[in-house]
């Protein structure tokens, strides 16, 4: 089959396109016939060398993958070949402590698609997948549109839902609209009856985060964040910042949560270190919280709005495997709104 491979850590340029053995699927497993799989950050964290990832190179990226099961391992069932299907991409032992109690990612064996734990991911033809980590596709998806989804909505619902405590009536902040998560929590914050302003340094992609739902928009720069946010909620703040961006924005996004506020983020685009004044978080007792994902439960709960049509697939470009070098610079120059999906 074919695969793009990342050959080394660093640059996209060390990622290439070869011929490899197709994978065999094992007890309990499928092989997809792979169609499309979507980038995150994540993939170019993983490229650039990610601490703690135990991934080695030779290696396969992709964590968003969405396809037709192809063939079937011992002991799968009530699976049919052919079925059009989206992937779970968390793994866990099932067996620890962490994952009875529902914390997945807190497993010491936690893996990810083509990232976390070393696991192939879906930049390839054929990927083998645990035949109980199948997301049924609806028919008015794409592949395309598919893979844009499971890995995003279910850290963004993570984030909003779980960790966020997001209820109806309450008021939340997206920072850097333009992000595929981005995108995902804005609709999901709205699904679960929240008021959403979106922060976007392009006012191109704040009129299209308004199209997905968010109430208002703040251009930054050169607007002030909290005295914006201040006068578009009467002076009550927001409930909970959803943050991805890191140093650029993470002491302007503490100063516009309300007392009792929550600040919950997945990622640090703008670099790994923030400065953090306590005497402001535990004056204002604010909760910090870091995320990395969600379990299979939440993933069941947000794959119901992508199946209701409540949640939709935001695509930002569509490249063909051989181009994955290209589609990792479109991601790296932050140009995108939505997702970045490689065609395969």
């Amino acid at each position: 089959m074919k695969a793009a491979i990342l050959k080394a850590f660093g640059g996209p340029e060390n990622l290439a396109l070869a011929e490899i053995a197709d994978p065999v699927p094992g007890p309990g497993e499928v092989l997809l016939r792979v169609r499309a799989c979507a980038l995150n950050h994540l993939d170019l964290w993983i490229r650039g060398g990610l601490p703690g990832s135990k991934v080695q190179t030779p290696h396969i990226l992709g964590s968003d993958v969405a396809g037709e099961v192809e063939a079937l391992g011992p002991g799968v069932g009530g699976v049919d070949i052919g079925a059009r299907v989206a992937v779970d991409p968390g793994r866990s032992c099932g067996a620890c402590a962490a994952c009875r109690g529902g914390r997945e990612p807190d497993c010491p064996d936690f893996g990810i698609v083509g990232a976390y734990g070393g696991l192939p991911g879906g930049y390839a033809e054929r990927l083998a997948v645990p035949a109980d980590r199948l997301l049924p596709i609806p028919p008015s998806l794409s592949f395309i549109e598919a893979a844009s989804l499971p890995l995003t909505a279910l850290t963004a619902w993570h984030m909003l839902a779980t960790l966020g405590a997001v209820k109806a009536g309450q008021t939340v902040l997206v920072i850097g609209a333009g992000a595929g998560v981005s995108a995902a929590a804005i609709q999901i914050a709205k699904a679960l009856g929240a008021r959403v302003i979106a922060t976007s340094t392009d006012a191109s992609k704040l009129e299209r985060a308004k199209s997905l739902g968010a109430d208002h928009g703040v251009l930054r720069p050169p607007e002030d964040l909290a005295r914006v946010v201040r006068k578009l909620t009467g002076g009550d703040m927001v409930d909970c910042v959803f943050e991805h961006v890191g140093p650029a924005v993470f002491a302007d996004a503490l100063k516009c949560l309300r007392p009792s506020g929550r600040l919950v983020t997945c990622g640090s685009t703008s670099g790994p270190i923030v400065e953090l004044d306590m005497r402001y978080v535990f004056s204002r007792q604010l909760r910090v919280y870091g995320a990395r994902m969600g379990n299979a439960a939440e993933m069941r709960a947000v794959w119901s709005l992508v199946l209701d049509g409540r949640l939709k697939p935001v695509v930002d470009r569509t490249y063909p495997l051989a181009e994955a070098r290209q589609a990792h610079a479109r991601l790296e120059s932050r140009a995108q709104f939505g997702k970045v999906v490689l065609s395969i």
